[in-house]
């Protein structure tokens, strides 16, 4: 969501928190702004739009100082506007505050606060926190600090400076991530790693409940009590490059192209030579995994098509039965999770908001979590029993790819360990399925290199509306390819599963909404042959994911675009690479934003 960068050393701050916005912009924002302590006083700058917007107005008139916070917003209390635009300060401009999160009871605190003679500026929820700050300020920042949180309810992550303490930043989280970067006579704030590396690889994840104090060259921090607590120091190890587009246009192509060697990366780091699965140091319990007997999946939009695909897997080759929930409605159920259960959150962020509540109400009912994230520090993969890093490398595109692909790789290896601690797969099984999972890098190079998708994007970029239909393993893939070309074409689009044409869906097919059928090989191929009959009956549109030398399906479809053969239970591995080729080229031609669509966000931190 919003992007947080805070600086204090010996350089213009203004700077150091601009390639920190810019490094953050991926979060998806609609306005951006900056305090600076200048000469005793706050220099504020903020600006509704994009941050060329901000750019410019720095660029007239630099903002002189060494300390400053700065903020990119994504609206959730008022419209995208310069007056909601963060920082926000008290009625006399002595302090300021950026923030991410929700302050649930913002409302009657801000009544009692206008009661008590306070004025506001904006229709956010954040100006709350100045003039709670404000309020109790009597020269220490820290304390100030302290109370205001105590008295706020929901999530946030939060920089404060105030004018009479310009030596020192306070940050405080609870529910929405902060991370703090170390560096010599200088230290730095933000949101998420990739602002921070090009200044340091030394790095402290505040969690919930805690506030840190940052000078030039000291990191203290402390319970929201006051209560000191000694920081854990993690050397992140990433280069700065890893947040460059390098030759691709959009980040979102250049990560696609990535996922061949994310899947190598994968397969030699929990494949043994002996064709075992080993997870390594993963926190999982074998005599447990021996014994669990229901899996619970909870995750949130790619990661919960994901999740899909491994219910399949996990019921096919461990025999353990297997429910998937959308984690915003699993956190406000009362599921029924007892015995040898495993619940398991799937996060590329790990910092999903839903997805850590639904993680927090199954470690509350005495479940044992396992966590698949691709950021190994993350708050889902430190409060969790159990973590399997996806490995896939940092994924700034909004819409997911690599990590997508990534989860169901792992999930099947997670069904093929399973399924040898129980002594379901004999280890002929298991090597027959590993075998073939070492094929699929070379395979998906190949399935992204087809110039017939730009042809197909191009041809059907203008229409109003998609439909997307599959079976079996390939069925949560239609709602991948849907949820794809919704996210960065802005077409609106729907996935079905193929059997359920005649219960509702069948009442949109026309020939101005085309539909891509997943036609590959397996069990389930003639019935897809008969759903494709039905909309071509009735002068649909259609559009084929097909296996190669499959030359019949021609004569029903408009369009075919192929993928290499490969066993049933991997081909949703190789089905990703035309659905994701498929939106970014309808995006492109379209002229979307495709690494920063509107509206959305990369990781959803707040509810």
């Amino acid at each position: 969501m919003c992007g947080i960068v805070a600086y204090i050393g010996d350089k213009y701050a203004d700077s150091v928190l601009w390639t920190g916005l810019e490094r953050l912009q991926y979060r998806g924002y609609d306005s951006a702004g900056m305090a600076v302590i200048s000469d005793g006083e706050i220099d504020l700058r903020k600006r509704a739009g994009k941050l060329r917007e901000l750019d410019e107005s720095l660029r007239q008139n630099p903002m002189r100082g060494a300390i400053g916070i700065g903020h990119t917003r994504w609206a959730t209390h008022g419209e995208p506007s310069e007056r909601n635009a963060h920082p926000h300060t008290d009625e006399g401009k002595t302090l300021a505050v950026v923030h991410n999160g929700i302050i649930e009871n913002y409302l009657p605190l801000k009544r009692d606060l206008q009661g008590r003679g306070h004025l506001f500026e904006s229709d956010t929820d954040t100006e709350v926190l100045a003039h709670l700050v404000e309020e109790v300020m009597d020269g220490d920042l820290v304390s100030a600090v302290s109370d205001a949180l105590q008295q706020v309810e929901g999530t946030f992550s939060a920089a404060f400076i105030h004018h009479q303490s310009p030596d020192r930043i306070v940050v405080a989280r609870r529910g929405s991530p902060l991370i703090l970067g170390l560096g010599e006579g200088e230290n730095f704030v933000a949101s998420d790693v990739p602002a921070l590396l090009p200044h340091t690889q030394q790095m402290v994840y505040l969690e919930d409940d805690q506030i840190a104090v940052l000078t030039r060259d000291e990191v203290a921090l402390q319970t929201v009590e006051g209560e000191e607590i000694e920081p854990r120091i993690h050397h992140i190890g990433l280069s700065p490059d890893i947040a460059d587009k390098g030759d691709y246009p959009h980040f979102m192509l250049k990560e696609i192209h990535e996922q061949p060697n994310v899947l190598r990366r994968l397969y030699n780091i929990y494949v043994t030579d002996e064709m075992e699965v080993d997870f390594g140091e993963s926190g999982l319990d074998d005599g447990f995994l021996a014994r669990v007997n229901r899996i619970v999946i909870q995750a949130c939009g790619t990661s919960w098509h994901a999740g899909l695909i491994g219910k399949y897997l996990l019921e096919q080759y461990a025999h353990i039965h297997t429910e998937v929930d959308i984690s915003s409605e699993f956190r406000y159920r009362n599921p029924v999770l007892e015995g040898d259960t495993l619940v398991i959150a799937i996060s590329q962020s790990g910092e999903t908001a839903d997805t850590l509540e639904g993680l927090r109400k199954a470690k509350s009912k005495f479940m044992r979590v396992l966590a698949l994230c691709n950021a190994i520090n993350s708050t889902i993969a430190r409060e969790a029993d159990a973590v399997i890093e996806l490995h896939a490398g940092l994924e700034i595109g909004v819409a997911s790819t690599k990590a997508y692909t990534a989860q169901i790789a792992v999930l099947g290896l997670l069904a093929m360990h399973l399924g040898r601690l129980k002594g379901i797969l004999a280890p002929g099984e298991i090597q027959e399925f590993l075998q073939t999972l070492k094929t699929v890098p070379s395979l998906v190079e190949r399935a992204i290199q087809q110039e017939r998708i730009y042809a197909c994007a191009e041809k059907y970029s203008d229409v109003g509306a998609f439909m997307f239909i599959g079976r079996s393993y390939n069925y949560p893939n239609a709602l991948e390819g849907a949820l794809k070309l919704k996210e960065i074409s802005y077409i609106h689009a729907a996935g079905h599963p193929a059997g359920e044409l005649k219960h509702g869906p069948i009442a949109l097919i026309n020939e101005d909404v085309p539909v891509v059928c997943i036609a590959t090989n397996g069990s389930i191929y003639p019935k897809i042959v008969s759903a494709i009959q039905e909309i071509r009956a009735r002068n649909g549109v259609v559009i084929a994911i097909a296996t190669e030398g499959n030359t019949e399906i021609k004569a029903y479809a408009h369009e075919v675009l192929y993928i290499p053969d490969i066993a049933e239970e991997l081909s949703p591995l190789l089905v990703a690479l035309p659905l994701q080729l498929l939106a970014y080229y309808t995006a492109v031609h379209r002229g979307c934003d495709v690494d920063q669509p509107r509206n959305l966000a990369k990781s959803v931190t707040v509810e």
